[in-house]
């Protein structure tokens, strides 16, 4: 349905054979990416409260904990495309609860996240004021980064989530907000469910306060939400998107980071880092990313496509001089 569609640009350059089974969903392995999460999480705040209030062992747990939050924030980013499990009511519940223990809307995230993909880099890519126009320089990369970290661009970010990020029409000069460019069935979905997540978070910070949790709660959950996943989220958004120098393709629009597991762990979970393959083929799930790559490099696909080391985009995104754009951007904010 119009509305609804997320573009897979390179559908027909591999064989469809292939793609049907790159795109097929496997229950088990969704459910068991959702399970690791919520071990590790778990395992951090019993720790954490095991030894509360151990001022290092709070530090690393928090550390730990806002990593783990971002890597179910991925889920629910899967669970928006459509990915996580065939049954579109089960892939929406679990996507709908990854994404609200951290106050967001996967029904909302989806509609923003389809501008984005439909629009790379256009007038409608609601993404492009966080990743858009660098470098910008080292100190200024570096300064957002701590502030990311003392929690002050959190409301940014929920914001954003919440559909409040607009996007300017070049054509009509009228900003045009994510949910005024979607299907009538999914703008329902998106306001419902953000109206959800605002009330169980309202209870849940009445639910603590009255039990005497409340500072655990706010230290071991609410802490990372608004420090660690906002510098995860910037730094991963920029070294995806940031410092690109061809706004044609998503072959050059797009990077896919290379690096060690603990990397992959720590910043892109679930494979988030194959993130040219990605939106190419936007309907493969994460855990068939790596093999997608694979396909990809073997048939020439990747040639020319940013596909690098981390260390060499973080040599990009934080260079001192601009590069030389091609083609047409618009304005960057943020």
């Amino acid at each position: 349905m119009r509305g609804e569609e997320f573009k897979d640009d390179y559908r027909r350059a591999l064989a469809p054979e292939l793609v049907r089974e790159l795109t097929r969903r496997s229950a088990w392995r969704a459910t068991g990416a959702v399970l690791a999460d919520i071990t590790v999480l778990a395992l951090a705040i019993g720790l954490a409260l095991v030894y509360w209030p151990n001022p290092l062992v709070l530090l690393t747990a928090i550390v730990i904990i806002g990593t783990r939050q971002h890597a179910l924030f991925v889920i629910a980013h899967d669970a928006a495309h459509y990915l996580l499990y065939q049954p579109r009511w089960l892939n929406d519940l679990v996507g709908r609860a990854c994404a609200a223990v951290q106050g967001l809307s996967m029904c909302t995230y989806r509609v923003i996240h389809r501008l984005h993909h439909n629009n790379l880099y256009g007038p409608l890519d609601p993404d492009t004021a966080l990743h858009g126009g660098y470098p910008r320089g080292r100190r200024y990369l570096v300064r957002k980064l701590l502030k990311d970290l003392s929690g002050l661009t959190a409301w940014k970010t929920y914001a954003y989530f919440l559909g409040g990020a607009p996007a300017l029409n070049t054509a009509t000069k009228v900003a045009l907000r994510p949910l005024d460019d979607t299907s009538p069935k999914l703008r329902a979905q998106a306001r419902s469910d953000r109206n959800l997540v605002i009330v169980l978070h309202v209870a849940a910070l009445i639910g603590f306060a009255m039990s005497g949790h409340l500072i655990q709660y706010l230290v071991l959950w609410v802490l990372p939400l608004v420090t660690v996943v906002q510098a995860i989220l910037r730094l991963r958004a920029i070294a995806e998107h940031g410092a690109t120098t061809d706004f044609s393709s998503p072959l050059t629009a797009a990077r896919t980071n290379l690096g060690p597991a603990w990397l992959r762990w720590a910043i892109f979970p679930h494979h988030v880092n194959y993130h040219v393959e990605h939106h190419l083929y936007a309907s493969v799930p994460q855990y068939n990313l790596p093999r997608l790559h694979a396909e990809m490099k073997r048939h020439g696909m990747l040639d020319g496509a940013e596909v690098i080391a981390f260390g060499r985009t973080l040599g990009k995104i934080f260079a001192d001089r601009p590069a030389q754009k091609l083609g047409t951007v618009p304005n960057f904010g943020k």
